[in-house]
């Protein structure tokens, strides 16, 4: 589904009030990935029309960063692209915080090049050997005789650990590719670039940018949810302990077949089932 520019990293919901720690009654701080921000996003605006008493506040820099506030508890709600290290819950567990995760959707991490681009499909061994810095022309993958522009995201990005953890088998991307702070950015990066790779969740595929398939496989809701893409994962939100009051009212309303769930697909993502 087409994504408006808007959805950058830091973006907050025109109008609404931006607050530290959403932590009184009636309000509610959402912090975190860009790649959930979307969802995050569509499901507050209609979650305030229907709870005029509720303001929410919404932004985004990262998963790092949400499940670092969440444990420090400066936000009500951390959305992530991945699920917590082992050495985060330790962290939380030593402050006296016990995070609860609430799956509330389906991605696919799509690689992605300029519409221009004539390559079509990438292996799992190809995307590596391009983000380990070893494959250095699209000519070797089948494409044009161009030097390709390797674009990823940055280290605090879920997305970026999930591409880590499935694509490079925990090597790390080479360091002459350039980092993106988020989703939106890279698409905004690959749709100027003729050379350039990168990779979005499903819901940041535009017009502007060329979807490749992996391994012969397109990413797709059926793909996400029957695990076929080899680059699949869960989205989540996290809180502190068993959510109460406002977080759980909108928690409901988010996992809600016939509410949140049906603007997790308006935002081109894949809902529960």
């Amino acid at each position: 589904m087409k994504k408006g520019k808007s959805f950058i990293v830091s973006a907050v919901i025109a109008g609404f009030m931006l607050t530290a720690a959403s932590v009184y009654a009636g309000n509610l701080g959402i912090n975190g990935s860009t790649t959930v921000l979307p969802i995050a996003q569509k499901v507050a605006e209609a979650y305030m029309k229907e709870h005029p008493d509720v303001k929410i506040t919404i932004s985004g820099g990262g998963s790092g960063d949400g499940i670092k506030a969440i444990i420090d508890g400066t936000t009500d709600i951390a959305n992530s692209s991945r699920d917590m290290k082992d050495k985060e819950i330790a962290l939380a567990k030593e402050k006296g915080v016990t995070p609860v995760k609430h799956i509330v959707a389906y991605d696919c991490i799509i690689p992605v090049v300029h519409a221009s681009n004539t390559v079509k499909d990438l292996t799992m061994d190809q995307l590596k050997g391009i983000y380990k810095g070893e494959i250095k022309n699209w000519k070797e993958v089948g494409g044009p005789d161009l030097e390709i522009t390797v674009i990823s995201r940055d280290t605090s990005s879920g997305t970026y650990e999930v591409w880590e953890e499935k694509v490079m088998k925990k090597e790390r991307v080479f360091p002459g590719a350039l980092l993106q702070a988020s989703s939106g950015a890279v698409v905004q990066a690959v749709s100027k670039n003729k050379n350039a790779l990168g990779y979005v969740g499903i819901g940041y595929l535009t017009a502007d940018i060329k979807a490749l398939t992996v391994n012969g496989v397109a990413g797709s809701k059926t793909t996400a949810l029957d695990g076929t893409f080899p680059i699949s994962r869960p989205l989540f939100m996290f809180t502190r302990g068993e959510p109460q009051g406002d977080a759980k009212n909108f928690l409901s309303y988010v996992k809600d077949p016939q509410k949140g769930q049906k603007y997790v697909e308006e935002s081109g993502y894949v809902p529960l089932q």
